[in-house]
């Protein structure tokens, strides 16, 4: 666990709806990332869960009546944000995203939410069928909110309790949670497209057997998470993984290093930043069987080799004339980093190298890593590896806001 919010004060407020199932793994989701989390339900929402389940997940007080005398000076309304980090309505109906969008105040979570302090965001999750979402009014609501500096979470399309489908549910407990750790992040990467390359490749020998690495991705997408936590529009490329993709990342899943490389540069054009992650295979089988390879006493197959592109370096080639995109490249090495990882830059004819040692990684949620760029190499301690991934993206917009300001 991360503990991303750690001593995070975070009131989350349900509305009525068959959604309000998922506020309880929510709640406890956000206690076990470090939160306090201070729940308030409208009588509506105490029609689909009962105020009980969430303080035991909680472990506070749930408000329910703007009348509540458990507060001395009977000012629940104010009291209960003003030293909040964020409000959080998860769910929140079409009703409550009525009342939001014109003032109302008719109950405690609707007052709450308009007596916040200015410094305080307020995050609403909509859930509702998905002819309520469609409807002219609701869409109305919803642009209001967004204009006054709501930040909307979702909905997601799929299949909904009344049985139909289409857009309105609220997303799962672990894209909100994505979501609201994202909020805290610095946006230092706002208005920006960033393409990244994740996992390993997989050469086909035959139809069932194949050459790959011990890459599983888990830096790639913690990189994508990070740049997407940062405000950037991102389109991970992956390799065969077994991982989720991050949430408001696009993904694209590739197998050999020659569809890497066509469908990275399918999507490279008005990309601002390129950050090659993925452990690319250096060769393929330039011989493999249509068919599966017998065992028949024949001998030994004879596998001929042919070098795979340089993803990379084909990329960096592209940005003669613009300028764009900003190219990343990663490299992991067994030894001598420093010496291999700052010729290995040089090489590739790229701004910034993250280079580690690729067997002490590879699979683990930790890593340690080095930065290279012309000023020489920077070091950035073991952590886990999202941190790390953080660190980097922050290192990158300061590195894109120097090279703005030398133009």
């Amino acid at each position: 666990m991360s503990m991303d919010l750690k001593g995070k004060k975070i009131v989350l407020g349900l509305s009525g709806g068959v959604a309000c199932y998922k506020a309880a793994e929510l709640c406890r989701a956000l206690t076990k990332e470090g939160a306090s989390v201070q729940v308030v339900m409208t009588d509506a929402a105490t029609h689909f869960i009962g105020p009980v389940t969430m303080q035991a997940l909680s472990g506070r007080t749930v408000y329910t009546d703007q009348w509540d005398g458990r507060i001395p000076n009977n000012m629940a309304h104010i009291d209960l944000t003003r030293d909040a980090d964020a409000i959080l309505i998860a769910p929140c109906s079409a009703d409550f995203l009525f009342k939001l969008a014109h003032g109302a105040t008719d109950d405690l979570l609707s007052t709450l939410c308009l007596a916040r302090p200015h410094q305080v965001p307020l995050l609403v999750a909509p859930a509702m069928n998905v002819e309520m979402w469609e409807k002219p009014a609701t869409q109305r609501n919803v642009a209001q909110l967004r204009e006054d500096g709501v930040c909307i979470f979702g909905p997601a399309a799929g299949s909904q309790a009344c049985g139909e489908t289409g857009m309105g549910r609220m997303l799962e407990p672990h894209e909100l949670l994505e979501e609201l750790v994202a909020s805290f992040q610095p946006k230092v990467l706002a208005g920006k497209r960033v393409l990244i390359t994740a996992g390993p490749t997989y050469e086909a020998i035959d139809p069932v057997r194949g050459i790959t690495n011990l890459s599983s991705g888990k830096m790639g997408y913690a990189v994508a998470r990070a740049a997407r936590e940062a405000g950037a529009e991102v389109t991970l490329v992956s390799g065969p993984t077994a991982l989720d993709t991050p949430h408001g990342v696009r993904r694209i899943d590739v197998q050999s290093a020659r569809q890497m490389l066509d469908a990275v540069m399918a999507g490279i054009q008005g990309q601002h930043i390129f950050i090659g992650v993925a452990a690319v295979a250096d060769w393929r089988v330039e011989n493999a069987s249509e068919q599966k390879i017998k065992k028949d006493g024949s001998g030994t197959p004879q596998l001929q080799f042919a070098q795979n592109p340089d993803i990379l370096a084909t990329v960096a080639g592209t940005t003669s004339l613009s300028g764009w995109p900003y190219c990343v490249g990663f490299a992991a090495e067994s030894e001598n980093l420093i010496e291999y990882g700052a010729a290995k830059r040089e090489k590739k004819g790229i701004p910034l190298l993250v280079g580690n040692i690729g067997h002490h990684t590879f699979g683990q949620d930790e890593n340690a890593i080095v930065l290279f760029d012309d000023s020489g190499h920077t070091v950035l301690p073991q952590a886990g590896k999202l941190q790390l991934a953080r660190q980097l993206v922050s290192e990158i917009a300061k590195r894109l806001e120097q090279r703005s300001l030398l133009t």
